[in-house]
């Protein structure tokens, strides 16, 4: 077991979600909202956490795969109505931000749009908002220790709301959680993580201890992500997949880039509601081409620690763990595209890739992973 402090309070090890109720108490939680979703409640695994507490906390289980305005807006109507004083987020990045938005909206009036980073929200975001416990039950997003809620607004823009204030108040890594992920679901939040190690280490911002954490974080899910992907329940590899999960996030406070500035407005296409890890794993070998002129010496570093030129080690990797063969074969047509290009322009990711994107640019990158 070991407590992290740095940016939230981490406690991580196996275990560890045993001690929920005492971090509850810690943080003078009486009567919890625990916001997860129908996946996770029929695993049982809800059952088990909420069996952990003296009292059955108030469940929302509504959480969509990419979670929007009208779920976090039915989830904080669950909070006051049920007289609440906490929040517990579990399961994969979808539930960790909207039990964050949930979470703004207990300080803080609607709609979401205004506090989204685009608009200027940060500002408008304060810190007199209830308790929140983040435990993962994936190694993806890194979302129980980022300051980011990604969010589809009423608007149905995926936009994200950042703030010092949006971190958790204590995240709950326990990697034991994560033991009964499917391989398919195991691969895709893994290249997740991967992914905000590679893009934040890109990132131009002078972050010398961010890049150092995206570095560990890479190291330990590029040695690890097949093993776990064979077989979920090697301790080991289920251990460094939540780590780098964890360090991805902890790095990409210094920005993240074009993949995920494409990832948020593909994301939001509703028709196709699909997977934001697995997104980023087809992305990347493009988005790292596109950035080679700009990177310098750390394409470099990566080509040395990889063994050959990233993108081809990237889309080597993607063709093992079984990743969809491109963009079309997900759903995404020729006609999808403009739009997306155009509303990447206008994420919050987009100003910290290393190598400023055009619209063209970005059909680019996006017709390459078609």
């Amino acid at each position: 077991m070991s407590t992290i402090s740095y940016l939230t309070r981490v406690e991580f090890g196996e275990g560890q979600v045993s001690r929920l109720q005492e971090f509850l108490d810690l943080l003078g939680v009486k009567r919890p909202l625990l916001c997860t979703d129908r996946g996770l409640v029929a695993t049982g695994m809800v059952q088990r956490i909420a069996a952990l507490l003296k009292a059955p906390p108030a469940i929302f289980d509504g959480t969509p795969a990419n979670p929007t305005e009208e779920a976090v807006l039915a989830a904080h109507a669950q909070y006051v109505a049920e007289g609440c004083d906490g929040i517990i987020g579990l399961g994969g990045g979808s539930a960790l931000d909207l039990a964050k938005g949930v979470r703004l909206l207990t300080g803080h009036d609607g709609p979401l749009a205004q506090y989204t980073l685009v608009a200027g929200g940060l500002a408008r975001i304060h810190g007199r908002i209830c308790p929140l416990i983040a435990i993962p039950t994936t190694a993806g997003t890194g979302s129980e220790v980022g300051r980011a809620a990604v969010i589809i607004t009423a608007e149905g823009r995926k936009l994200g709301i950042i703030s010092p204030h949006m971190l958790p108040s204590i995240a709950l890594c326990d990697p034991e959680l994560t033991y009964g992920l499917p391989p398919g679901l195991t691969a895709a939040t893994g290249m997740d993580a991967i992914s905000h190690c590679l893009e934040t280490f890109m990132a131009p911002a002078f972050n010398p201890p961010a890049d150092a954490i995206a570095l560990d974080g890479l190291a330990r899910g590029w040695r690890s992500i097949e093993k776990a992907v064979r077989d979920g329940s090697d301790k080991s590899a289920r251990n460094d997949m939540m780590v780098c999960a964890l360090e991805g996030a902890l790095a990409f406070q210094k920005g993240l880039g074009a993949v995920h500035a494409l990832t948020h407005p593909l994301g939001a296409i509703r028709q196709l509601n699909l997977h934001h890890g697995t997104l980023n794993a087809v992305l990347m070998p493009a988005v790292l081409r596109f950035n080679r002129p700009a990177i310098g010496a750390k394409w470099d570093q990566l080509q040395s620690f990889f063994g050959e030129a990233p993108d081809v080690a990237v889309a080597k990797l993607n063709q093992r763990l079984g990743m969809p063969a491109g963009l079309a074969a997900m759903g995404v047509t020729e006609e999808m595209l403009r739009p997306v290009a155009e509303d990447a322009l206008k994420d919050h990711c987009h100003a910290t890739n290393p190598r400023t994107p055009t619209a063209d640019d970005y059909l680019v990158i996006m017709r390459e992973s078609c």
